[in-house]
């Protein structure tokens, strides 16, 4: 949980920028990757972070413009990519013109609960954290490169000259 726009703003720097640098790295054939017929493909969860991050936030009454969840997924990864930079825009300045830190411990009806507006913050960058690791993995199999979000990923060790290190 938040409880200064401030701590939010500084971690969400990192973790939004290390999930626009994956969005980017995507290709429009990648997007179909999949571990099974069953699970998202690679688009549909890089077009669900998108997507989500609107939904959440503006349930916490934040008035910014948002990527309609009920869009259908993109053919171009460009196009998601866009988007993603899009909302994520929106939301840091209406964040600044909107809140202080004093409504971060406002409550807001959240999926049939009740959460403030500094756990929903936390919880809106976990969510995009986790699907970003799903990610990650659709890359790989997409021969796509990884990079590391909290420490080099293995491309990252070669372009080091440091060993990369053993599985």
């Amino acid at each position: 949980m938040f409880t200064t726009v401030e701590d939010f703003f500084t971690l969400w720097e990192h973790e939004s920028n290390s999930t626009q640098k994956l969005l980017d790295t995507l290709t429009d054939e990648s997007l179909s990757t999949e571990v099974s017929p069953e699970d998202r493909t690679l688009g549909r969860v890089a077009w669900h972070i998108v997507t989500a991050l609107g939904d959440m936030m503006s349930r916490t009454d934040l008035e910014f413009e948002a990527t309609n969840h009920n869009l259908p997924l993109p053919e171009s990864a460009s196009e998601i990519a866009e988007a993603y930079r899009t909302v994520n825009e929106a939301i840091i300045a209406a964040i600044k013109e909107q809140w202080t830190d004093n409504s971060l411990s406002e409550m807001k009806e959240m999926y049939g609960q009740q959460w403030s507006v500094g756990t929903v913050l936390g919880i809106v960058m976990s969510h995009q954290t986790h699907h970003r690791g799903q990610m990650t993995v659709l890359m790989r199999q997409a021969g796509l490169p990884v990079y590391g979000v909290y420490g080099p990923a293995r491309e990252e060790w070669k372009a080091f000259g440091a060993p990369v290190p053993t599985v």
